[in-house]
């Protein structure tokens, strides 16, 4: 009976009282609330498939913990499930069973009670479970929501019996060594006197069990009837929508029974007094204006619930035997039927709560369950700190109200209550945890779900260095790593800031190239500009390291800085240049913030900036070939220009005016024959703009994406594809249609064929080119200056002006003698844009993936 949410707050009332009832309503729900808040980051954050929590927590920590918190979860839903059953059980032979000291019952008391009998009453009980779960998730869903129906109609009449019935006395008999006893117990309807006995507690035996009642054992009891909130993942692999239906699901469930608890406990107080609500848990029968309803509802309650931990514990089976955790173990789980149904899932899941239904009263076994529960809902409650605290670009979750503190707050919460509840049970299933643990570390195999420790341990002290493994890397958890190549830092202040919003907790390397020869030098040269660049990192307050070295030339020493920088996991996988134009650089560092504020000086040992006369260091060929490099050694690269133009203070403190954009074209405008927005390129051109809207200080930019569109070409199909790119990878953004039929005529004017014709079908052998790593198109010398022009307008034109501008960057042509010349279309695609970054990439960064 106590598993009726009904009659379990006359439980908890009557033992507990009403203060004491509503603080461990309160201490429950806070602790549901924390996990509830994680269970809808994480469901929100990618695909969910089958087993709910515990895909969960094994696509967030790995197989160790997934695996051993899923057998914990299976057991709790296990035992969870057989709960229910016999307080199932006994709400029925409470209705019909025969009195003690009676041989033969007498009208509706015909049940014959004793252990062996409650046990056969509990397997058919059982049996009904196991039929309706074999059908499958449909015919479940369909009974459960009848059920639904049914005790929303028996609340209603409960609610209006405690307004409608005069008061009565209710007389309860309770067993005794010489047969029965008969107690008298009354409901006095509204009154003060009754409520005002109600508010402490008073506890008492337990007349189904004979223990005496406390605190934690009232608490162990009421907080099983609150583990539903699981139900809902729990078939994750069942629900159409799991990311949309299992936060909207979970929430209204917890609000709503929150609420019911309250109101029953508050109307229970004012109306029945302590011996009615601790010796009869199925007072509301007697009191209400239709006792059979209650019953009933009562009954498909408590049936519900075992079918839904039922199917939710042979899910989680299922999902545990698919994953091939335990091997050979689970394997027969596998099993499904032609629909899907994991058949023998649900029959082992069956069979493992027949042995638990042997240990009889329900009582026995709360303290056991509500363990496993907490344990399962502060690993739910870690997994999501964990994903929080590794600041993965890709993990960006629909659902935002929650924070690491919450986070803390539900794994406090769980914990403290495990062992107030029950020390040797917490102390027994934390033991179980860590032999499960420590089993699956050695004897799972390998997954591919990609591992939260290889994030976290990114941010950890040098020592954990060496756990970093590159065989375990993900694209769920890649993030930025930059290498900053820095020719004189008073010319490159604001680029040095810069990349540092756009590596997102990842590696960034400040390199510098010192063309001198070691063997013409009686010491190292760079020693002591090491400490003038360290001073430098510390003032402007970025998180970099500095790495330099010498070089006969600047593309050899830039090459040297791509093989050697960083160490194990922590290697740069994006260069960053500044742009090679014929401006003269300006001193930034002497404007920069972090001396004008302070009235600090310059750090010493940077020289002079170069004057307009002074020659450069490297060659227009020479700078191409740079990039070209990197591209073959597989780094991305980003070339920034007029970035020391961008003053972010000012663009981001304008709060009155319309937040700042950042503009993103992620079409190839030199290729215009090939434009693809899905390219690997382009996907990591959309990344790093997300990733810099991401940084604390560009959260109120706003993203606005260009679809170049041609007449004839349905962009409003190209729009809803791009749109759903955009909502699959949880990237928000203003798509805007930006016709370029007149810019594209020039281009097929200097080909001198339409689209679809022979040039075109040229152009396409070269793209499946570019596709490759060492072979390049030789796209550059059909491009006119007059069509780079118009691309340029058209960039231009668009209003209003960005803070930044995201611009794809080809790759450089195969023939090097066409390097001058691709850079001089480069100046002319940005000549006049202001602060502009041009984007390639070459691997993939983005994942929709949980």
């Amino acid at each position: 009976t106590l598993t009726s949410p009904m009659s379990l707050a006359g439980f908890v009332v009557g033992h507990a009282g009403l203060y004491q009832a509503l603080a461990m309503f309160t201490v429950a729900y806070f602790i549901i609330g924390m996990t509830v808040l994680s269970v809808c980051a994480i469901a929100t954050n990618g695909a969910l498939d089958a087993g709910g929590a515990y895909y969960m927590i094994s696509r967030a920590l790995g197989p160790e913990f997934g695996g051993s918190i899923g057998i914990m979860f299976f057991l709790a839903n296990v035992c969870g499930s057989a709960l229910y059953v016999l307080g199932l059980v006994e709400a029925v032979v409470d209705s019909f069973g025969i009195p003690p000291g009676q041989k033969a019952g007498t009208g509706v008391h015909v049940l014959p009670q004793s252990y062996w009998y409650e046990l056969l009453y509990g397997t058919v009980l059982l049996a009904l479970c196991l039929l309706v779960c074999l059908v499958g998730a449909s015919i479940y869903a369909k009974a459960t929501f009848l059920i639904f129906l049914i005790v929303a109609g028996v609340l209603g009449t409960i609610l209006v019996s405690f307004f409608a019935t005069r008061p009565i006395g209710v007389p309860i008999r309770l067993p005794h060594f010489n047969g029965s006893e008969i107690e008298n117990g009354s409901f006095t309807g509204f009154s003060l006197a009754t409520l005002r006995d109600n508010l402490g507690g008073g506890y008492a035996v337990d007349y189904t069990t004979g223990q005496m009642m406390s605190f934690s054992s009232v608490f162990a009891v009421m907080f099983n009837g609150c583990t539903g909130i699981m139900a809902g993942s729990n078939m994750s692999g069942d629900l159409k929508r799991p990311s949309y239906s299992i936060p909207r699901g979970t929430i209204s469930a917890v609000l709503f029974t929150y609420l019911v608890y309250n109101l029953l406990a508050f109307l229970m107080c004012a109306t029945c007094n302590r011996t009615l609500l601790q010796k009869d848990y199925g007072f509301l029968r007697d009191i209400s204006i239709f006792p059979p309803l209650v019953t009933v509802g009562i009954y498909a309650a408590t049936l519900s619930a075992a079918m839904s931990n039922l199917i939710g514990a042979s899910r989680i089976l299922y999902a545990l035997a698919r994953d091939d955790l335990f091997g050979r173990a689970l394997a027969l789980a596998k099993k499904t039927s032609a629909s899907g149904n994991p058949v023998m899932a649900v029959i082992l899941s069956w069979l493992v709560v027949q042995l638990v239904l042997f240990s009889g009263k329900l009582n026995t076994i709360a303290g056991v369950v509500t363990t496993f529960f907490l344990l399962v809902y502060a690993t739910v409650n870690l997994a999501c700190l964990a994903l929080e605290w590794a600041s993965a670009p890709n993990f960006r979750p629909t659902f935002r109200y929650f924070t690491w503190h919450t986070c803390l707050l539900g794994i406090a919460g769980c914990c403290v209550m495990m062992f107030l509840i029950s020390p040797v049970s917490a102390s027994a299933s934390l033991g179980f945890l860590l032999i499960l643990l420590l089993a699956l570390h050695y004897l799972s195999p390998s997954s591919t779900w990609g591992y939260i420790s290889q994030a976290l341990i990114f941010h950890q002290v040098r020592k954990y260095l060496l756990m970093l493994d590159v065989r375990k890397d993900h694209v769920k958890f890649w993030r930025p790593q930059m290498l900053l190549m820095v020719q004189n830092p008073r010319g490159s202040a604001r680029l040095i800031d810069f990349v540092n919003d756009l590596k997102k907790s990842g590696l960034y390397v400040l390199g510098h190239v010192e063309l001198q020869d070691l063997d013409t030098l009686p010491s190292d040269p760079l020693q002591p500009q090491q400490d003038s660049w360290l001073s430098l990192v510390d003032k402007l307050n970025v998180k970099a390291f500095v790495s330099l070295t010498l070089a006969p030339s600047v593309r050899h020493g830039v090459r040297q800085l791509l093989f050697t920088s960083g160490l194990g996991g922590m290697r740069p996988n994006t260069l960053v240049l500044g742009f090679y134009d014929d401006e003269a650089p300006q001193d930034g560092l002497a404007r920069h913030p972090a001396f004008t504020s302070a009235r600090e000086e310059v750090p010493l040992g940077f020289p002079p900036l170069r004057t307009p006369t002074t020659p450069k260091l490297l060659s227009p060929r020479e700078y191409v070939g740079i990039v070209a490099d990197a591209l073959k050694m597989l780094r991305n690269v980003l070339l920034a220009r007029q970035l020391e133009g961008l003053d972010k203070a000012w663009e981001l403190r304008r709060a009155a005016s319309p937040p700042p954009t950042i503009h993103v074209w992620p079409v190839n405008l030199l290729r215009p024959d090939s434009a693809r927005y899905a390219d690997t390129c382009s996907l990591f051109l959309l990344q790093m703009a997300c990733v810099l809207n991401m940084a604390r200080a560009w959260r109120r930019a706003r993203l606005r994406l260009f679809l170049c569109v041609e007449a004839g070409t349905m962009p409003h199909a190209q729009e809803e594809k791009l749109r759903q790119l955009l909502k699959d990878l949880r990237i928000q953004a203003q798509i805007q249609l930006v016709p370029w039929d007149a810019v594209t005529r020039l281009h097929w004017q200097t080909r001198c064929g339409p689209p679809g014709g022979p040039a075109s079908a040229g152009a396409a052998e070269e793209e499946e080119e570019e596709e490759g790593a060492v072979n390049f198109p030789a796209n550059t010398t059909q491009v006119s200056d007059e069509y780079v022009c118009a691309a340029n307008k058209l960039v231009l034109e668009q209003s209003p002006a960005p803070a930044v501008r995201f611009l794809y960057l080809p790759r450089p042509p195969a023939d090097t003698s066409l390097y001058p010349l691709y850079l001089h279309q480069l100046e002319l695609l940005t000549r006049g844009l202001g602060p502009t970054v041009l984007v390639h990439g070459v691997s993939a960064v983005t994942s929709t993936q949980l």
